[in-house]
């Protein structure tokens, strides 16, 4: 028990902080995060954590409040904060590094990521005091992950479930047919957990069983676009709300699924000839009548054929960055939503990160507008998190998470290059605050 003087002082700490005067970023270029074209001379208010009005100065009049700040964005492009749909910040913990880049996201104005799985004991920590403002980094949603229990002789299991069982905590949990799934879901629930991922090793029925038990308690489910032996029609129509990994897809086309993740071939590229895939294309008829969302993770491919001209002898990837670019670019046409997620991070001297890539991937390869591949980092993005009512576009009641560039990104992707400032719940980050040089030792992946 803390002493009345003590705990007196630890509920002064905790009190709200008093409310900053209200800031108006005025005469700024405004690219809205739902697909519409930029908006020249807007301004935007901002007040406590919020957007409180976007307005032209033509359309409306009314008083600010005296000690409002007024900040000139003459000349500047904002977009809302970016999200990247597809990070491990803890495979496995090491918190300088994951503190790094945060740091490094932040400042590049990404103000939220989705965590596919990882150390939660770590990562619910790094959220909390991101969200708290005790380190800068974006918000953090998470998800706590499900696979078959031959799964779990994988090293990195070990690496986040030091101290405890691999397969058997709640982040990382082995089903079997015997599992109550119940229990395991309300487990999955208690670390704090966005939705449950289901990875690899499980059978159609128990990834429909899963899901199913998740939406019942009111969590969605990410998964991988094939679970092995799963099907990716088969996780389709188990209803998941958001699918990872464009190339995954392409293992419908095979004469035969793969028994095992860590057993599979790579996808048959002769299965696919110089035009939309069929068999693709009845997933993608199935996303779109279920709603369901795409994370491509193109930059994970592009890395694949990377690889492989470094040196052709070490073992292929499963799938060519051309096939996956094509699959993406079918997905956009047939109007599936796709997000911006990278499943990496950029090299640990690179001031930017890797977001940027996924970006310019979306537009060089995958045939989208600047536009549309802003909104897969932006209002898309946030309605994979189910995120969507409080972030991912600028207009009144949304938390004012907002990225200025000083060049046009809807003219070139690569604008995000010239990010100045980045506001996230209303704080602001401005890039000149930022030393690259001082984060890069700790991004050194030698652990």
């Amino acid at each position: 028990m803390l002493r009345p003087l003590l705990f007196a002082a630890a509920l002064a700490a905790l009190a709200a902080p008093a409310q900053a005067a209200d800031t108006v970023y005025r005469n700024v270029t405004l690219i809205d995060g739902t697909g519409a074209k930029p908006q020249a001379a807007m301004n935007i208010l901002v007040r406590g954590e919020r957007i409180e009005k976007v307005w032209a100065d033509r359309a409306m009049a009314f008083k600010l409040a005296p000690d409002t700040q007024v900040v000139d964005a003459t000349g500047l492009f904002v977009t809302p904060g970016l999200i990247n749909t597809h990070e491990h910040l803890a495979t496995p913990p090491n918190r300088p590094y994951a503190e790094a880049q945060m740091r490094r996201d932040l400042y590049g104005g990404i103000t939220a990521v989705r965590d596919m799985a990882d150390d939660l004991r770590q990562v619910a920590d790094l959220a909390r005091a991101s969200r708290v403002r005790e380190i800068p980094g974006p918000d953090i949603y998470f998800a706590a992950l499900m696979a078959g229990p031959e799964f779990f002789e994988d090293p990195r299991t070990h690496a986040v479930s030091a101290g405890m069982t691999p397969g058997k905590t709640p982040w990382m949990q082995a089903i079997g047919p015997d599992t109550d799934l119940r229990l395991a879901v309300a487990m999955a629930r208690g670390t704090g957990a966005s939705a449950i991922k289901i990875y690899a090793d499980l059978p159609g029925e128990t990834v429909k069983a899963i899901t199913a038990e998740a939406h019942r308690q009111g969590i969605p489910v990410w998964a991988h676009a094939a679970v092995f032996p799963a099907t990716p029609a088969e996780g389709l129509d188990a209803k998941v709300d958001v699918i990872s990994h464009v190339c995954m897809l392409a293992y419908q086309a095979s004469d035969q699924i793969p028994r095992a993740y860590h057993r599979r071939a790579p996808v048959d590229a002769s299965k696919f000839g110089p035009g939309d895939s069929p068999v693709v294309g009845k997933l993608y008829e199935t996303m779109k009548a279920n709603g369901q969302i795409l994370d491509a993770t193109l930059l994970i491919y592009a890395e694949m054929d990377e690889r492989a001209a470094k040196n052709p002898a070490a073992p292929k990837g499963y799938c060519t960055g051309d096939l996956a670019y094509r699959l993406t670019d079918q997905a956009r046409r047939a109007g599936v939503p796709v997000t911006a997620g990278t499943d990496g991070f950029s090299a640990p001297g690179d001031p930017w990160p890797s977001l940027y890539d996924e970006l310019e991937l979306l537009v060089g390869k995958a045939h989208f507008t600047p536009l549309e591949a802003i909104r897969a980092a932006t209002g898309a993005a946030a309605q994979s998190i189910r995120n969507d009512a409080d972030f991912g576009t600028i207009a009144p009641g949304q938390l004012a998470n907002l990225a200025f560039m000083a060049k046009d990104p809807t003219a070139d992707i690569r604008a995000f290059r010239s990010l100045t400032l980045t506001v996230k719940r209303g704080v602001a980050y401005p890039r000149a605050d930022y030393n690259p040089q001082a984060d890069a030792a700790a991004r050194k992946e030698d652990f």
